[in-house]
């Protein structure tokens, strides 16, 4: 399996987060993906390369030019307030809600950072752009493998993406990694493409991306939102738009859920990818359904992730793997690892 690693992640290392009425230190840090590398490289599981640079093209298929204008600016633009912001990552404070517009950009950088956001749980620091930049690189690189006919792929990356829509970010994530992979699959030729999000935290970026589109099925198992964040989407009732009704579907359980009806879930997700007749399959693989996650409330096991790669494997699909969520550090390398190598050797 061909992994490929973003070398400038650690670029973006946000110094606070607001988390419950205090500012707190980031949970997503760059040690994430220095664990997941180290398992990686331990158990000799394929091959770690550097992505391919690709041009904005590919990230004006899923991203507006708008928003990957302000992305690529923001920095330059909090410097220019005041040069003593090189110290402090930017965080919104200020949001557009229910009758406010949002065709006009304001001028007011807090209003602007707003506009493109919606928690205040995402610091945006000097190398965010760099860094999530670089993290679309590979999730493109492995969509291109795919298509070129490797049977799986990894893209190693952070910030994660799977909570950025089209013109906005927030939970951590920037650019929509796992749907600028869909996005490729499908422009490279592709009739069907399917996504699956088994990251704790439900995947309202990519949710949003494809909600219309019959071409692109997304699937989600994650934590009720009427507890759990982003909490304003993921409930089952929410199945498609226009062309793309019945195309999405969601799978909230609640917090406490174990393996044994995780697990049940997935049986659900994957016959419905089956039924929806896709020609391969982007896997959001968010690892904060660990047990011992510090943000997150279900109660999977390290051992139990080498059967989640052994159910993905026999969908029989050519998959690209995202590497999302899992905030229990010292963890996620084995667990990401454990998923990567159930399904390898399933299929190998």
């Amino acid at each position: 399996m061909k992994t490929f690693y973003n070398h400038l992640h650690a670029r973006h290392q946000g110094k606070v987060e607001m988390f419950r009425g205090a500012l707190v230190p980031c949970f997503e840090v760059p040690a994430r993906v220095d664990h997941v590398l180290a398992e990686l490289t331990h158990r000799q599981l394929g091959s770690v390369r550097p992505p391919q640079v690709f041009d904005d093209q590919a990230l004006l298929a899923v991203h507006s030019q708008r928003y990957l204008a302000f992305l690529r600016t923001a920095w330059a633009q909090w410097l220019a307030l005041d040069p003593a912001n090189a110290d402090r990552d930017i965080l919104p404070s200020v949001w557009p809600t229910r009758t406010f517009r949002t065709d006009i950009e304001p001028d007011n950088f807090a209003a602007k950072v707003g506009l493109y956001s919606y928690d205040a749980g995402t610091p945006f620091t000097a190398g965010t752009w760099v860094a999530a930049r670089a993290g679309a690189d590979c999730a493109l690189s492995a969509a291109q493998q795919v298509l070129a006919g490797d049977r799986a792929t990894f893209a190693l990356s952070r910030p994660p993406g799977h909570h950025a829509g089209a013109d906005f970010f927030g939970g951590y994530c920037f650019l929509n990694n796992a749907a600028l992979a869909a996005q490729y699959l499908c422009d490279g030729g592709l009739a069907k493409v399917a996504v699956l999000d088994i990251d704790y935290h439900h995947g309202n970026g990519t949710q949003a991306i494809f909600y219309d589109r019959p071409d692109v099925f997304f699937a989600s198992i994650h934590g009720d939102p009427r507890t759990e964040y982003p909490f304003y989407l993921g409930h089952a009732d929410e199945t498609g738009a226009g062309a793309g009704e019945g195309a999405n579907l969601n799978l909230p359980l609640p917090r406490g859920t174990d393996y044994r009806h995780w697990a049940a879930a997935l049986d659900t997700a994957l016959a419905r990818i089956q039924q929806f007749g896709a020609q391969a399959l982007v896997v959001s693989l968010g690892m904060d359904t660990f047990a011992g996650d510090p943000i997150s409330g279900f109660k999977l096991q390290t051992g139990d992730y080498l059967r989640v790669g052994e159910d993905l494997a026999r969908a029989q699909l050519p998959t690209v793997f995202v590497f999302e969520g899992g905030y229990a550090v010292a963890e996620v390398g084995v667990n990401a690892v454990n998923v990567l190598q159930g399904f390898w050797q399933t299929t190998a």
